[in-house]
């Protein structure tokens, strides 16, 4: 048997996304220009800027809803255009489209019905995401029965239950209570460490993304650019109230 080498370096890193020169035009009007991001395995980013920015829009084109009009963008190592994984993306919006002549179970099992699992299969993936959010005792019920944060905890269950690796997810807090939206933060903090999925996460709110992200991402709008990127270090669980978490809340303020 040979002796290992000692100076063998590993495999490196790759990132699951990566954009590169990424321009987006609307009717004429520079959106984004020369965007240049990437994004590791297992990490949390917040899109985080003022109102016309281009977040959302950045975020759609990522998810491959809207193409780019200059520059590169790989999925998982894959340029987007040829990219056919698409059921390692999910895309939690803001309003939560629950569907409302659905039940919560059917509308958790939408998100599987055009794969090639067999029904025991879906059954089985379904009851799995709505015990991953804390749901399964409401999987009868109808959307109309629910809280907001209830629903916001089914919609995060339908992103789950198709497993991704990649979610995306524009300001899907932005419409619950402060204390709500607190446990919501919580929860995907448990499921992403849990599942270990990449999250990019857009937000106006800097609390929000302090709390959540690993790294954030600050845009200035018109047009829309990368204006920072800073790297967060905090100890998690972070709370509003401790000094460091208020303090790099405070500092960001000034930035955004």
């Amino acid at each position: 048997m040979s002796a290992p080498l000692l100076n063998e370096s590993p495999t490196p890193v790759a990132p699951v996304i990566q954009l590169a020169g990424v321009n987006k035009r609307f009717e004429g009007q520079t959106v984004l220009e020369n965007i240049s991001l990437q994004v590791w395995p297992g990490e949390i980013v917040a899109l985080l800027g003022a109102s016309g920015g281009g977040k959302s829009t950045l975020l759609n084109i990522i998810s491959g809803l809207l193409p780019a009009d200059g520059g590169d963008i790989t999925l998982q190592g894959e340029n987007i255009a040829r990219f056919s994984q698409w059921h390692d993306v999910a895309y939690l919006f803001q309003e939560d489209r629950l569907l409302p002549w659905r039940t919560v179970r059917q509308n958790v099992n939408f998100a599987l019905e055009n794969t090639s699992l067999t029904r025991r299969e879906r059954q089985q993936r379904v009851e799995s995401a709505l015990q991953l959010v804390g749901m399964e005792n409401v999987a009868a019920k109808w959307p109309h029965q629910l809280s907001g944060g209830m629903r916001s905890r089914i919609a995060l269950a339908r992103s789950l239950v198709a497993e991704p690796q990649i979610l995306l997810m524009d300001e899907p807090f932005s419409r619950l209570d402060p204390q709500t939206r607190s446990a919501m933060h919580g929860e995907l903090l448990r499921i992403c460490a849990l599942k270990k999925m990449t999250v990019v996460i857009v937000t106006h709110d800097v609390e929000e993304a302090v709390i959540l992200a690993d790294r954030i991402v600050i845009l200035q709008p018109n047009p829309g650019r990368i204006k920072q990127s800073v790297a967060l270090s905090l100890p998690r669980p972070r709370l509003p109230t401790g000094r460091d978490v208020a303090e790099k809340v405070r500092l960001l303020r000034l930035e955004v």
